[in-house]
C-alpha cells in the first residue's frame, strides 16, 4: 500500500503531535488513496471513520431539498475530518465528498475518541483545530451571503491553493459552481475578469494562479480571517505570506 511518508508529505496536525502522542497514535493509522468525487460519509450517516489528508482534499457539503448544494468548508492537510466524534456526536451534519483525490491517513473513530480522552497533547490541538474550522465555517456563511461573486471565487482559490502542492486547480466551472452554490455563468464571468486582469489563467477544466498577490487584491476579507486563525491557533500549519 502507498504510504503518504513515502511521497514525502504529512499532515500538519499529525506532525504537530509530540513524539509519545504519535507513537501511542501511529498503530491506528492506515495510509489510503481517495478518489475525486468519493463520499466519505453522507449527512446524518455514523462516523466509522476518521481522515487526516495528507495530499487529497476534502470537502465539508450542505445539500438542499432542492438538489442543489453548497460547500462549508474544505479540509486539507492542515486538518481532519470526522470532528463530531470528538464532541461525542456519532453521526456528520452534512455530506463529506472528496475534491481533490490523494492520500490521507484514516482512522477508526473510537479509537480516536479513546485516544482524544486519553492525551492531553492530541486534545488539545484537535480542540484548537476545531475552533480553526469553525471560523472557516462561519466565514464562509458571511461571505457567500454578503460578497461578489468575484470575491467568492478568489476566497475558494486562495485557500485551495493553500492545500495543493502548486498553482494549478484542476477544476471546472461548473463544479465551483456547485461549491459556492452559485450559477455557472457567474463563476465564467468572474474567472474571466480575473484572467483579463492577469491573475489566473484558466482552461477548460484547469485554473491556473499566476499572480497570488494579485488575487489576494481582489479577495474580500475573508480568506485573511481564516488564515490567519488556522497560523494563530495551529502555528506549526505554514502560513502564507500576504497573511502574516
Amino acid at each position: 500500500m502507498l504510504r503518504a511518508e513515502d511521497e514525502g508529505h504529512t499532515n500538519h496536525l499529525l506532525n504537530a503531535l509530540p513524539t509519545r502522542e504519535w507513537q501511542a497514535l501511529h498503530p491506528f493509522l492506515e495510509s489510503v488513496s481517495l478518489r475525486e468525487g468519493q463520499v466519505l460519509c453522507e449527512s446524518g450517516q455514523a462516523i466509522e471513520h476518521v481522515y487526516f489528508p495528507v495530499t487529497a482534499v476534502v470537502s465539508l457539503i450542505y445539500r438542499m431539498e432542492d438538489g442543489s448544494s453548497n460547500q462549508v468548508a474544505s479540509v486539507g492537510a492542515e486538518g481532519m475530518i470526522g470532528v463530531p466524534v470528538l464532541t461525542g456526536g456519532k453521526t456528520m451534519p452534512m455530506s463529506v465528498q472528496v475534491q481533490f483525490e490523494g492520500i490521507a491517513y484514516r482512522m477508526n473513530a473510537t479509537a480516536l475518541q479513546q485516544q482524544f480522552t486519553s492525551s492531553d497533547g492530541l486534545r488539545r490541538l484537535l480542540l484548537l483545530y476545531m475552533q480553526a474550522l469553525l471560523v472557516q465555517v462561519a466565514q464562509t456563511a458571511i461571505c457567500n451571503r454578503y460578497h461578489s461573486v468575484c470575491e467568492q471565487v478568489c476566497r475558494w482559490l486562495l485557500l485551495e491553493t493553500d492545500r495543493m502542492p502548486g498553482n494549478e486547480v484542476q477544476v471546472s466551472h461548473q463544479l465551483i459552481a456547485e461549491m459556492l452554490g452559485v450559477r455557472r455563468e457567474g463563476i465564467s464571468a468572474a474567472v474571466g475578469k480575473l484572467q483579463d486582469a492577469g491573475v489566473v489563467y484558466t482552461s477548460r477544466r484547469s485554473i491556473t494562479v499566476n499572480d497570488r498577490e494579485g488575487l489576494h487584491a481582489h479577495a474580500c476579507a475573508c480568506y485573511g480571517i481564516v488564515a490567519r486563525e488556522f497560523s494563530r491557533l495551529l502555528p506549526r500549519v505554514p502560513a502564507r505570506e500576504e497573511v502574516a
